[in-house]
């Protein structure tokens, strides 16, 4: 312990040196949304990296094999119309509509976390192949959540499992609207909240994606109606969703690149220069 405290004496200057360093760095890139941007974009490269040789390791050592030759056969069978029935079993949706084969990158999951308030998934495709914010993240089950960063050659995306993800979805058989989030509890379930007291609701419906945005294509499946109960003080259901995924256990995933998506910004910046 004295030896401790001979070399914090010995090296004081120095050590304070690096703490006002380090405190002086950390407001410059609080205060600054350039210096910001640039540390998130270094970190999700370092991580990336990290995660893809950890996955590769784990890979190797419970041997399994991917075939990368189907899962892009899949990904084409992707640009075919969308058109299924209403069921209570998890389907496996082959297409996604009005999206072409260009419009899908095909990525892999590399590190994927789901026991926290706020996961992230982290995947091996980035701004070179084509990765922006913003864009929708999906797997033959359903939905897995939204582009949040990217680096050259790797991304980050919010889980559906994060509660700060808000996703427009609907009522299959109703076209009734609601807003999809996660209470932070179950990894299987999500809830559907601020659907009317108005729709007609029963255990089983398929819900899917609304297509009020463009990050989805409407009709994405996300899960079956478990169960409702109505939002107190409110004339609106909420509606807790049995997920067609299992969100502890992803491999590859699409993403769906934005259509429309810079044309629509572009729009509501002009849109709020006039009222300025």
């Amino acid at each position: 312990m004295q030896q401790i405290f001979n070399f914090i004496i010995r090296n004081s200057n120095r050590l304070l040196f690096l703490l006002l360093l380090g405190i002086s760095l950390g407001l410059t890139i609080q205060s600054h949304s350039y210096h910001r941007s640039r540390v998130i974009s270094s970190a999700n490269f370092l991580s990336g990296g990290v995660y893809e040789r950890i996955n590769r390791v784990n890979e190797y050592l419970n041997l399994r094999a991917e075939n990368d030759e189907l899962v892009l056969e899949n990904a084409r069978l992707k640009s075919l119309l969308f058109n299924k029935e209403d069921t209570t079993k998890p389907p496996t949706p082959d297409s996604i509509k009005g999206v072409k084969p260009s419009d899908i990158i095909v990525s892999k999951v590399i590190h994927n976390s789901y026991n926290t308030h706020e996961n992230y998934i982290t995947l091996n495709s980035g701004s070179k192949d084509g990765v922006k914010q913003d864009m929708g993240v999906i797997n033959s089950l359903g939905i897995v959540g939204v582009i949040d960063n990217t680096s050259p050659n790797y991304s980050t995306v919010v889980s559906i499992l994060n509660m700060k993800s808000h996703i427009n979805a609907k009522i299959k058989k109703s076209n009734h609207f609601g807003s999809l989030t996660w209470n932070g509890k179950s990894t299987g379930y999500v809830q559907l909240e601020d659907v009317p007291r108005l729709a007609s609701i029963r255990k089983g419906d398929t819900i899917v994606t609304g297509g009020q945005s463009v990050i989805f294509p409407e009709g994405i499946n996300i899960g079956t109606v478990d169960i409702v109960y109505k939002k107190e003080g409110t004339s609106f259901y909420v509606i807790k969703v049995k997920l067609f995924n299992d969100m502890t256990n992803l491999g590859h995933v699409y993403i769906i690149k934005s259509k429309g998506r810079e044309e629509l910004i572009n729009l509501e910046n002009k849109s709020k220069e006039k009222d300025e």
